[in-house]
């Protein structure tokens, strides 16, 4: 699905209820706290503090996901192409870091 698909398939969803899109510090709000949820699961798998016994383990998709829906919204309430931005960062990040890091062999 392209960002502009999901762009619009959260639209839809949205659009059903009459509260519609959140202010965006509501949003910057809700962002920052996925963020940080995102933040405490690379943590519990990667980093020095390890999970309690009794916490349920975590799912780095669905926190990924989460984020993905927040920027979506507020995308969508600012009216901004998210595929339109993402395919001029990525034209920006291949032209200017072209060189930048080591390739692979073709053969690897």
């Amino acid at each position: 699905m392209s960002l502009t698909d999901s762009q619009r398939r959260v639209d839809v969803w949205i659009s059903q209820f009459k509260e519609g899109y959140f202010h965006p510090l509501t949003n910057m709000a809700r962002l920052s706290e996925e963020v940080g949820e995102l933040a405490r699961e690379v943590n519990h798998r990667f980093g020095e503090k390890t999970k309690k016994p009794e916490e349920d383990p975590g799912d780095l998709a669905m926190e990924m996901a989460d984020i993905l829906f927040v920027l979506i919204c507020m995308a969508n309430r600012e009216r901004i192409d998210l595929q339109q931005a993402f395919d001029a960062m990525m034209t920006k990040v291949e032209h200017r870091d072209a060189e930048r890091w080591t390739r692979k062999n073709q053969l690897d």
